[in-house]
């Protein structure tokens, strides 16, 4: 058999016409489909299926290249682009959920003689047309359309806003008491005789972990929660209201029961009992950190009677440094951007058994973005059962690390192509925002997280429904794999493959040591600043608070165990209210089910080919195939629990 082959990319300022046809021959491609389907209903329920499943195929070809390149192409007129891309594909993707002579195709299928997996896509089909609005009248569908239309442009402008609004101070160089050499040395003065300092991630991280001057941490701080503000304050609003309005016509009480359907936690009103278990758990080793790092500023400010955000990450570092021996300048100097790249792809090639080939062939999008082909040693099976020898490609990743001006400022995977097996090749893009020179630990860890998403997009992208390609498992299952990843960021052993400093050192064991313990101080205070998080996402939408910022100053006293900063509005740079919507529980959700997979793993034998070959398999070869508690059940031998999760907190 032919072997696949990736997706061949145009020139960078070839791009908006290639996004322009492309749109249009798969919007063209899936209107042909879906009107055969209908003039002429195969009847056989398999065979409809297939020509559903061109259909996904045939939209995903547009809305992947679009989403990613209106989040990370140079040129804003290619981004420009790929919004008008994803518009169009949600226009004919609401159109045919409520197409009732397309439903009536799929409601006159007789599924019993249909393969679990493929009556598991029907079923999944099924469900979708319910939750479109097929089953409501004329009056009701016309308005779930025009809500469907506007949420998607709501939703790209709140992205826009954030990704283009990058915020800065001036500070003399005399505030950069602290700073690390290399930092001073990237930011030299200005003609005005000072140091701009902005709110991208190299920037401001490093900033706000190691500054001296209170007053300009201050200033940043500011900057960084103010974000997307005026702008999205309106949109916000509009978006809650938007949601909750289908939510109502779709019969649902609230927007987080409707979204949360779909989702492991079944109903809304699970979300805030887990918000406030996690808080709960989370509160007397919370408080503990918390009090030590005001005891520490009182060393500095004896008047003070509290700690902000403001100077949590500088004085944290302090108590890391002078109590946990733990020196964060020291560490970063381990952590050459370089050689942490090479160091990822050997981890997860041996953890995997995978090789990462340079793919000369691919045309990139940024001189900075590298692009490797991906081989399997071994054989990975997915739905269909059938296995990736290790001649066999399995797909292409671009890893695009760096920022740059009208590029997405935080860190996330996206597709470029959804594999289907036999068809076509998964290809994904990891876009992140690192420093090119030497990288804190913490944003090793961010980089390890996120490749995570990748592998799973590419060892999960061989099913045979485009429906259950890659990461297509419930919405709070999909951070677990990324955040067991994170394991292997803070394995002695694994850091001293890669992390070697300038003289040529590895990382002693000892200072490794020493992170982790300097890592799990604090855990519980960020335990409960994600509930924050988590409960401004749930009651911003179950609530539509006519002030967004009163209600998140609350929340933040309810929750956070750090006070409101006055002045700020950090909902308006909080992207994941339009991405994770009601839902944004999830990560911790994972993060319990996480440190129950890695249970299965010895720390003293991470790369157990044994263990790994089980859990690449079982759960990330596979999928959506299954619901993911049936994956991790099938992986541990037994249903997930909260114990892993609690003992950890309680360390």
């Amino acid at each position: 058999m032919t072997e696949l082959q990736p997706l061949h990319l145009p020139a960078a300022a070839d791009m908006r016409p290639w996004l322009a046809d492309r749109a249009t021959a798969g919007l063209d491609r899936a209107r042909a489909l879906v009107a055969g389907l209908k003039a002429d209903p195969p009847g056989d329920a398999l065979a409809t299926l297939q020509i559903w499943n061109d259909v996904e195929i045939a939209l995903g070809s547009v809305a992947s290249p679009g989403s990613l390149f209106s989040e990370v192409h140079p040129e804003g007129a290619v981004r420009e682009q790929g919004e008008l891309a994803i518009q169009e594909v949600q226009k004919l993707s609401t159109a045919l959920g409520l197409d009732r002579q397309l439903y009536d195709v799929f409601a006159a299928l007789d599924p019993s003689g249909l393969e679990p997996a493929d009556a598991r896509l029907l079923e999944r089909t099924m469900r979708d047309f319910h939750r479109s609005g097929v089953d409501r009248d004329e009056q009701t569908r016309a308005r779930i359309t025009v809500i469907n239309e506007r949420l998607t442009l709501v939703g790209q402008e709140i992205s826009k806003n954030i990704r283009e609004d990058v915020r800065s101070i001036s500070v003399d160089p005399e505030s950069l008491v602290g700073m690390p050499p290399d930092w001073i040395a990237a930011r030299p003065a200005g003609p005005d005789g000072l140091v701009t300092v902005t709110s991208d991630y190299p920037d401001s991280v490093p900033f706000r972990t190691f500054c001296a001057d209170a007053v300009a941490r201050r200033e940043l701080a500011v900057a960084c929660l103010n974000v997307g503000w005026p702008k999205n304050d309106p949109l916000l609003h509009e978006l809650f209201a938007l949601r909750q309005e289908l939510a109502g016509l779709l019969g649902y009480a609230t927007w987080a029961d409707f979204d949360a359907e779909v989702k492991m936690i079944k109903k809304g009103s699970a979300i805030p009992e887990f918000i406030a278990k996690i808080a709960a758990a989370a509160a007397e080793s919370g408080q503990r950190d918390r009090d030590a790092l005001l005891a520490r500023l009182r060393q500095d400010d004896p008047e003070a009677s509290t700690i902000d955000t403001a100077d949590v990450a500088f004085y944290a570092n302090l108590v890391s440094k002078e109590q946990l021996e733990v020196d964060a300048q020291l560490v970063r100097t381990y952590f050459d951007f370089t050689a942490v790249r090479a160091g990822l792809l050997e981890v997860t090639g041996r953890l995997f058994g995978l090789r990462y080939k340079p793919a000369p062939d691919a045309v990139v999008w940024d001189p900075a973005v590298a692009a490797y082909d991906v081989y399997c040693s071994g054989a990975v099976t997915g739905e269909s059962g059938e296995g990736a020898d290790g001649g066999q490609r399995l797909g292409r990743i671009y890893l695009d690390l760096h920022p740059r001006e009208g590029k997405y400022k935080h860190a996330a995977q996206f597709d470029l192509v959804t594999g289907v097996a036999g068809r076509q090749l998964p290809e994904g893009v990891l876009v992140c925002n690192f420093s090119s020179g030497l990288m804190e630990h913490d944003h090793v860890v961010t980089l390890f997280h996120e490749f995570g998403h990748l592998v799973h997009h590419i060892l999960g992208g061989h099913q045979r429904w485009a429906r259950f390609s890659g990461v297509s498992t419930e919405w709070d299952f999909v951070e677990a794999p990324s955040q067991m990843l994170e394991e292997w960021a803070w394995d002695a052993d694994v850091l001293r493959t890669f992390a070697i400093d300038a003289a040529g050192e590895q990382i002693p064991a000892e200072l490794v040591a020493k992170m982790r313990r300097a890592d799990d101080f604090g855990k519980g205070y960020q335990a409960r600043t994600q509930m924050f998080y988590a409960a401004m996402s749930y009651f911003f939408h179950t609530e539509q608070p006519a002030d967004l910022t009163e209600r998140t100053r609350e929340l933040q006293a309810a929750y956070s165990l750090f006070p409101y900063i006055r002045g700020t509005h950090m909902p308006c740079s909080f992207g994941h209210l339009e991405g994770y919507s009601s839902a944004y529980y999830t990560y911790m959700w994972s993060l319990v089910i996480a440190k129950d997979m890695f249970s299965a793993f010895d720390r003293a034998n991470m790369f157990d080919p044994v263990v790994a070959g089980r859990y690449r398999d079982r759960v990330l070869a596979r999928g959506g195939s299954a619901d993911a508690a049936d994956l991790v059940a099938d992986f541990l031998g037994r249903p997930y629990t909260f114990d892993a999760y609690a003992a950890w907190l309680a360390e």
